[in-house]
Order: structure tokens, then sequence, then C-alpha cells
């Protein structure tokens, strides 16, 4: 009996192995097979992007190709999502594979034959619309690995939900969108969902490189605004003003203070930008209020609320200090992107195989925010980072994301179909 057991331990293992092989020999026979199709559908989408909330003719695209595939297809799923749903041919749990769609208000620099030439209305100013992050790439892979796992159906112990995302880069003001608002509509349940997975393309990471780091790895995203109301006047006269260009000037510098003063950097790294100041219509007339907007960025939850804390301190005492007031409103955007440590520390395994473990690389936090995070709260969830920088390029000269020259290196799509299909594959059979 003893050396019977012997002997099983011994074949198990190899037997294991031997599956393993096969499966991963078959998804990047299967992905390689696509890998003309994913470039096709990257290029369409990025000559066609459409902003959060918009991607109507994008949704169109991935509904008709997951209705031939022959999947269970929902649409206009936190407006214009899309939803697609793949069922094993035996049972087991659910798995979750999301790719996020919109574009963003950046005109793009016409170096490429399939640039964008898009151009719309937002925030109130005519410009330009390009896939400036890469999300174009993102759709296109998991289109991809919807076909790679679609030709494994019969042989997949559980399901497959394909989560096509609006509005990651954000919706209107005020109005809810993306992730957060998939969540509420229950993208998540029927059938309820286990875990989830996702990639981003980074144009400064090496094309055949997977990154990724457990616990918080993109920062929490805040939007603040600072109205500062002061009194008006003429502006060769500003003794009778209360002047809330001169106030709100003191505040963003005041704010910058708070980073580097007053928050301990060696615990977490944190961010703080004023992106916009608005104010007066005049160069002779001193306005009446001026208002900045900026982001916040923070890693862990109790240096948020410290950093929201003296945000308001410091906006409304300076503002008292020049006889103005200074209203400050912060929103959350999207909590830490947080991977489980058990369920990252699981699927590494995947990733080394499907890249090489010398192409596995883990990396430092990203102060850059994710609204995966809110797939995260619910279930767990491994988000990561696919290279997409052409081979020997320095990463210090490439243009970063959400740049007109933002360029995403097309040999590397293919990485990111396999790890996609191989994810969700792999996570199925460890549960089944």
């Amino acid at each position: 009996m003893k050396r019977l057991l012997s002997v099983l331990a011994l074949t198990l293992p190899l037997a294991a192995s031997a599956q393993t092989t096969a499966l991963d020999a078959r998804i990047a026979k299967l992905a390689a097979q696509q890998e003309k199709q994913v470039i096709a559908w990257r290029r369409d989408l990025h000559e066609h992007p459409e902003l959060g909330n918009q991607e109507t003719r994008t949704a169109g695209i991935i509904a008709a190709e997951l209705k031939r595939l022959g999947l269970e297809v929902q649409t206009g799923v936190a407006r214009t999502g899309v939803v697609g749903i793949l069922r094993g041919g035996k049972p087991g749990p659910v798995v979750a594979l999301r790719a996020d769609m919109d574009g963003l208000p950046v005109t793009e620099s016409p170096t490429l034959p399939f640039a964008s030439k898009a151009r719309t209305q937002y925030n109130g100013q005519e410009v330009g619309v390009m896939h400036a992050c890469g999300h174009d790439t993102h759709v296109a892979m998991l289109l991809g690995a919807a076909n790679v796992l679609s030709e494994m159906k019969k042989d997949l112990s559980g399901t497959v939900k394909f989560i096509f995302q609006p509005a990651e880069e954000g919706s209107l003001p005020s109005v809810t969108g993306g992730a957060k608002l998939m969540v509420q509509e229950g993208v998540l349940d029927n059938p309820k969902v286990d875990a989830i997975f996702g990639v981003h393309i980074n144009a400064q990471t090496e094309v055949g490189t997977l990154k990724y780091r457990p616990e918080g790895t993109m920062a929490s995203s805040d939007v603040f605004t600072i109205k500062v109301k002061g009194k008006s006047a003429h502006g060769a006269y500003p003794w009778l003003a209360v002047d809330p260009v001169v106030t709100a000037a003191q505040i963003v510098v005041g704010l910058q203070t708070i980073i580097s003063r007053q928050t301990e950097l060696t615990q977490d790294a944190a961010v703080l930008t004023v992106g916009m100041v608005h104010g007066g219509v005049r160069n002779n007339i001193i306005p009446e209020q001026v208002e900045l907007t900026g982001t916040i960025r923070t890693l862990n939850k109790e240096m948020q609320q410290q950093i929201w804390a003296a945000v308001r301190r410091t906006a409304t005492n300076i503002a008292e200090s020049a006889g103005a007031t200074a209203e400050v409103d912060i929103v959350n955007y999207a909590p830490v992107t947080f991977n489980e440590v058990r369920l990252t520390e699981q699927m590494l395994p995947t990733l080394r195989r499907v890249a090489g473990p010398e192409h596995v690389v883990l990396q430092k936090a990203v102060t850059g925010a994710e609204d995966f995070a809110y797939y995260q709260e619910k279930v767990p969830g491994f988000f990561l980072f696919v290279g997409g920088m052409p081979k020997g390029k320095d990463a210090a000269t490439t243009a970063p994301h959400h740049t007109p020259g933002f360029f995403i290196d097309e040999s590397g799509l293919t990485l990111g179909v396999r790890t996609l299909a191989a994810l969700a594959a792999d996570y199925l059979t460890m549960k089944k």
C-alpha cells in the first residue's frame, strides 16, 4: 500500500504538469491564430474612439462578435456596457474578465495611418478624441480571449463572464458611471462572479513583460473643487475688492505643503494636483469667484482622510485670512486598486508560464487610478500590466499615457490575449 501511495504521489503531479503544458500550448496556438484579427480590431477602434458613456459604435462591434461566438450577450449595461457569458461544458465556478472601452479628450499626433481624427465637445470646449490610454487594445485583447476560450468551451469547468465597461476615465460631472454603475446594476451577479481579472497595457513597459503587485497596486482617486468667493471690483481699484484670484493663488501654493510637509511619505506615496483654475471674464475686472479643481491620490484610507482634512483646513483658513471664503467639495472617484494577496499568489504560476519567469516583474505602486477597484470591493480581483513599449526603447523618453504621442507596439497584444485566457482557464481548473 505504501508503495502504491508513493507511486500515486509521483504520478499525479506529472499528470497535472502534462495537462497544464497541453493547456498552455493550446491557448498559445489559438491566441497566435487571433493575432491579425486582434490588431485589426485595435486599429479600427483606435481610429474611431468614443468618450465615456458614448461608446455606442464600440459596443456594437463587441456585441456582434460575442453573438457570433454564441455567447449570451447583454447590452446597455451601465448605459453602453456589454457583457458576454460563456458557459463551459462542465460545472464549476464563475470567473470574470474585464476590459474598458472609452477614449480621452486628447488630440492625437497624426503619426499613425489609423490615427484618430474624431472631435467632440467636452467641458464646453471642442477637443480631439483619442485612445490615449490603450483601452482600444484592452477591448481587442479581451475579444481575442473570448475567441480563444470559446474554442475551449467544452473543456472549461465553469463559466466565464466577459465585461466590456464604459467610462473608466470618468463620467460627466455628478453622473455615476463606469465600474461603479456596473456593480450597482448587478454585473457581478447572475451568475455570481467568484473572481475577476483585468489587464492594462503599459507604454513604459517593454513588450513581452508582465508587471504585478499584491495589495495596493494603484491609488485611490479623489476629485476636489474649491470655490473661492470674494468681492468684485474694477481692476484699477483692487483695494475695493476681496480678490479671489490672489487668494486662489495662495491656496494653490498652500495645498502643495500638504504633501511636502504634512504627509508621511515614507509610509506610502501620495499626490495632490490642481488641474483647473477658472475665474474672471475680463482683464480689468476682479471677479467675484475663482474655482480650483484637482485630484488627490493615496494608497491607504487613513492617509486619504488626513489629506482630505488638510485640504479643507488649508483652503478655508487661507481664504479667511484674505477676507474671502472657500467652499471645499471632495468626491471619491475610485478606491485603491487592491490585489488580494491569496489570489495574486495563486495566479503567479500562470503568469510565469505564459510570459516566462524572467518576464514577470514585481512592480512598485502606481499613483494612477483604476475604477477596476469597485469590482475588487465585492469579489477577489487581480489587476496587472502588459508591456506595450517597443523592445530597446527607453521608458524615460517614451510618450506617457494620456498624451497626444501615446504609442503601443501591437506585437505585445498576443501576450495580453494569452494572459487573460490562461488566467480564466487556470482559475476554473483550480476551483472545480
